[in-house]
């Protein structure tokens, strides 16, 4: 993190000048205060970029992150945070020289990766070397607001196991709020509808009752109708290449039987 930026807390000191004081900070006894939790810039005006709903990295979280540049010995890595991960090349799963790295990682990847250590500067030093990470190279990556992440996880898991057997996904949410989901199109398309609605609605009780009905909903809907129906009906006809289009779902199971993410979890279906 560059040295003019620092984490700061509501009412902790920035400076004395305060001809420079802007956006998130007030001025008292002729001194500047930061007026929110978040991020202060202290280079050419003093103003504080608030965090709220964004993801503050810890040692130990597992996140997905997303490769933005290669330099000599780290891949550069967005986290969704205020702060970049730094990936170095010794923290990949194999021994490699500093000329290929882009040959194993490049801009756009996406990795499942763990914080390995934050400092006090927030550098943000991630890691590959554990059996649980990989690159992602099927499915898909959704983000939503990393505060929502332990309502999409629910009390021990219920909100994801219900996400999980509902639309016979395999589903892992990463604590910066990146989520990635493999199985057919038709149980993804429905549970990026579920993790929505999940998300939006977070704040309103009775939740799970919801989600229970817009399943049931869901599945009421003409899209497994018998086999007259496939033909007369032009939208089931839409929908029917995804019956058997299976690439991520068999991508699993050449990797590990019972899916990757299931393991991961240890989600014993």
């Amino acid at each position: 993190m560059e040295m003019d930026k620092k984490l700061v807390t509501p009412g902790e000191f920035l400076s004395d000048e305060v001809a420079l004081a802007d956006e998130g900070t007030y001025v008292e006894d002729g001194k500047v205060f930061s007026s929110v939790f978040g991020i202060a810039s202290l280079k050419n005006h003093i103003r504080v970029v608030p965090l709220s709903g964004k993801y503050i990295p810890r040692p130990g979280d597992m996140i997905i992150g997303i490769v933005t540049e290669v330099s000599f010995s780290n891949w550069i890595v967005d986290i969704r945070s205020p702060y970049e991960g730094l990936l170095h090349i010794s923290e990949f799963p194999r021994r490699i020289e500093n000329t290929d790295m882009s040959k194993y990682l490049t801009v756009g990847d996406s990795i499942m990766t763990l914080v390995r250590d934050v400092d006090p500067k927030m550098k943000v030093e991630l890691t590959l070397n554990d059996q649980r990470l990989r690159q992602i190279k099927e499915g898909r990556i959704i983000d939503v607001t990393p505060s929502k992440v332990p309502r999409l996880i629910g009390r021990n898991g219920s909100m994801i196991a219900m996400l999980k057997n509902e639309t016979n996904c395999n589903i892992f949410v990463g604590q910066n709020g990146r989520i990635w989901l493999t199985g057919k199109d038709k149980g993804m398309d429905m549970a990026v509808k579920a993790i929505f609605k999940i998300e939006r609605e977070s704040h309103i009780p009775g939740l799970t009752d919801r989600m229970i009905k817009f399943f049931k909903d869901e599945k009421h809907k003409p899209i497994k109708e018998p086999e007259k129906e496939i033909v007369e009906t032009e939208e089931v006809k839409i929908e029917e290449p995804a019956e058997v289009e299976k690439p991520a779902e068999d991508v699993f199971e050449e990797e590990k039987p019972g899916g990757i993410l299931d393991e991961l979890l240890g989600d014993n279906k």
